[in-house]
This record gives C-alpha cells, structure tokens and sequence, in this order.
C-alpha cells in the first residue's frame, strides 16, 4: 500500500474531537464512580478496605479485563465475539489435560494459545468467506466449544496439575498479584496496537465504513481476521490464567463471561456501533462490574441485583453514545 493510500484512510470518528471529549469525560467518570463505590463500600463494611480484599479484587478484576479488551478489538470493527466464554473453558480444559498428561508447563501453555488463535481464525472465516452474521457464527462456536469441551472430558472435571502452575496464579509480583501483572502486560502492547499502529487506524476505519476502507487501500477481510484473532487468542489467555487459578479444567467455566466482557467494553465507552473504543475504557468498566460483584457479596446483596446493576449501567451508556452519534452526523 502507498503512503498516499494510507494517508487517505478514512477515520472520521476516532479523531474527532467529540469523540476524544466524550471518552476522555467517560473514563472519568467510571473512575470518580470506582472511587466513589470504594469510598462507600470502605465505611459500610469491615472487610473491604483490607490488603486482602483489594488483592482478591484484582485478581477477580483479571479474567474480565483480559477478555473485555479483546472484546474491544472486534466490537471496534461493529461485529460481536459472543464464543469468548467457551474458548475460556474450552482452552482451560484443554491446557488441564495436557499438564495431567506430562507435558511441560511452557509447551502446554504456548499449545493453547496457538489453539486460541485458530479458534479466532475459524470465526473470522466464517464472517468473511461464508459472510455469516457475527452474531451467528460466534453464537455457533460458542455452543459447538462449550459442547465439545465437555465432550472430550466426558462431562468431568481435569485435575493432576503441576503445583508450579497452580502456584503461579496466587503469587505476587512486587506486592502486585501476579494475574494482575498479566493485565498490565496485556494492556500496554494492545493499548500502542490499537492507538499508534496503522492496524488500530484500520480497525476504525472497517468500523466507521468498511466500503470505503476498503476502495481506500485497507485490506478489511485481514483486519477482521487480526481483531477476531486477537479476541479468542486473549480469550485462551484467561483459559490458562482461569486453569492456574482453580487448580483444574473445567470446560463449564467461563459461562456467561462472554456478556461480562461486552457489558465491560460498553460500559468502557465502545461503541456497538463500531470505529468508537478504547483500551483503558473496557479496563475501568470491568473493575467497576468486578467491584460492585465483589462489594454485593460482601454486603450479603442478593446476586440478581448485580445483573440489573450492569443492565442499567449499558442503558445509560448507550443511550449517550447514540445522543453523542447524533450531535457527531
């Protein structure tokens, strides 16, 4: 591609003034919100301002940032990853049945992520060469990795794991939980792709008007490919991390957690709409759903109320990205 092709890429939202303004006032917002919950959660229970909790916090925090930034990178390009949750379980059972069946811990892990990369590569054929709804192809993998999870296991649980790989997961880095550092890790390079790489510039521009991305140079069918790709392979990410944690493979895990790392996104500011979004956006948005999960269970909170908590939370959230869409056309 030439440099003028390049330069004539069209990324008319994601520069935009507005859309900077209403990001920059939504992360601000979501963390005077964060410390505000903090605040009160701190003077109506004993037990949440202590090492321990903030600990747990984070590493709750974890799963859910990982997968909401993947999230992110598709939603971006206006598709959806609804099988997000069952390449959670399906690549922790697997990572499980490798480490029980001798294999070293680095060549199980490394295993697994390239599966997580084929796993996005089998969604990204299926919405660009059999140009299927991403709706429905990733609700159909969803169903056929959740089944086959528990076909391979017959239903059972995977247990026999090395205590090195168990022990990872509960171990801190410089009083940082290690979980949390691969947050931080996975964060910045996906931060610089997403907002200093000409990839992140494509992602926008197949979001705001994939046509007219692609009469400008951009190969649209490899950017969706690269965003599908990335969400499944940090998707297998948390399979590893999860399998570290819980100390076995389950292929029931991460049941509903697809939803969990939509909800973080939009409630991080990505707009359903595409080209709109961000990396430190989904960030705040999962610590504050994993914040008030963690601060209802403290409180003895009926769990129901945190599924009406969030909805309203992606309500509110859309209903300003569509006014701020309209002040923007």
């Amino acid at each position: 591609m030439s440099e003028s092709s390049a330069a004539a890429i069209p990324t008319p939202k994601r520069p935009a003034l507005k859309s900077h303004r209403f990001g920059f006032l939504l992360n601000l917002t979501l963390l005077a919100l964060l410390v505000v919950l903090w605040l009160l959660l701190s003077a109506f229970t004993d037990s949440f301002a202590t090492f321990g909790n903030f600990e747990n916090l984070l590493r709750q925090d974890s799963m859910w940032s990982i997968m909401a930034v993947g999230q992110t990178f598709v939603i971006i390009t206006a598709g959806i990853d609804l099988s997000v949750g069952a390449v959670v379980g399906l690549t922790s059972t697997i990572i499980a049945m490798m480490l029980a069946g001798g294999v070293p811990i680095w060549a199980a892990i490394v295993l697994t992520l390239v599966i997580g990369i084929v796993l996005g590569a089998i969604n990204a054929f299926g919405i660009v060469n059999l140009r299927l709804p991403p709706f429905i192809m990733t609700l159909a993998t969803m169903t056929a990795l959740r089944s086959f999870g528990l076909l391979i296991t017959d239903g059972q649980t995977v247990g026999g794991l090395p205590r090195n790989f168990i022990l990872f997961s509960s171990h801190r880095t410089f009083g940082i939980p290690n979980l949390f550092i691969i947050v931080i890790l996975i964060a910045i390079p996906c931060y610089f792709l997403l907002h200093r790489s000409r990839w992140g510039r494509y992602l926008f521009a197949v979001g705001s008007n994939a046509e007219a991305a692609r009469l400008s140079g951009v190969s649209v069918n490899r950017t969706i490919y690269l965003a599908y790709i990335v969400s499944a392979l940090l998707a297998s990410v948390v399979g590893v991390l999860v399998a570290s944690r819980i100390g076995i493979g389950v292929a029931t895990t991460g049941q509903g957690w697809e939803l969990q790392s939509i909800a973080s996104s939009v409630i991080g500011g990505t707009s359903l709409f595409g080209a709109v979004g961000s990396v430190i956006g989904p960030l705040l948005g999962a610590m504050l759903l994993t914040t008030i999960n963690n601060g209802a269970n403290l409180m003895n909170v009926n769990p129901f109320w945190q599924g009406i908590i969030t909805g309203l939370l992606i309500i509110v959230i859309v209903y300003f990205d569509q006014l701020r869409r309209r002040k923007t056309r």
